[in-house]
């Protein structure tokens, strides 16, 4: 597989597919496909799997696209602006993803769901107590809400991270939260209650924009109804 990323704010990516190659998608993410690309679409994992991706955030539906001719090409969109995110599993690595952030993957990759194991984070975190959990052999792409940075925790080094910012973490890395401390910054700070903490080892991956909070900065600007 050879693939292109493109559209800067924008973007896409234009994959390029040998014979028997084939990417895998949730349902309705494809933009654009060479004809001698066959798509079957399927609940991975039986009706368990497909259940399992439901409650990861995804579609019920995965979609194979396998190529049947020698660079045969599909392109994926990202759904919002920002950027997108290759990241390279081979070797034995994994990495645990927040809801809405798959794009696709090479039919190497698996993916399962990830269940916060406290209580606080799950309801305080931001993330939910469901995330993405994607190892294998292969290349998942990821979307990024706005511009990507990336952290790099040592041993025992923490980041604190608002609401809705954390787009992946290596499984190495430990997540949980913290209050936050004092009653201005509670009620004034602007930050909510509580603030996600990751501690290394392991890389972070942040997004500027979070889709929810560009969806609130946008509704506070809409007239209400009857007004």
């Amino acid at each position: 597989m050879r693939y292109e990323i493109d559209g800067g704010n924008l973007p896409y990516v234009t994959v390029k597919l040998n014979s028997g190659e084939s990417v895998y998608t949730e349902s309705g993410a494809m933009a654009w496909m060479s004809d001698n690309i066959k798509m079957d679409t399927n609940m991975k994992g039986g009706i368990f799997g497909g259940v399992k991706r439901v409650f990861s955030g995804e579609s019920l539906f995965i979609v194979n696209f396998t190529s049947h001719g020698e660079g045969e090409e599909i392109g994926f969109v990202s759904s919002f602006p920002g950027s997108i995110l290759p990241v390279d599993l081979s070797g034995g690595k994994s990495i645990i993803v927040q809801k809405r952030a798959f794009l696709f993957a090479e039919s190497g990759v698996d993916f399962s769901i990830y269940f916060q194991k406290r209580l606080g984070t799950g309801f305080f975190g931001g993330e939910g107590f469901i995330m993405q959990r994607f190892s294998g052999d292969g290349i998942v792409f990821l979307e990024i809400d706005g511009s990507l940075k990336e952290v790099n925790l040592q041993p025992g080094q923490k980041i604190k991270v608002d609401t809705g910012h954390v787009v992946m973490f290596e499984e190495g890395v430990h997540m949980d939260v913290e209050t936050v401390k004092g009653f201005k910054n509670i009620f004034f700070g602007g930050e909510g209650l509580f603030l996600t903490t990751l501690t290394g080892p392991g890389k972070v991956y942040l997004q500027s924009m979070p889709m929810s909070n560009f969806a609130n900065n946008i509704a506070s600007f809409l007239p209400v109804s009857g007004s």
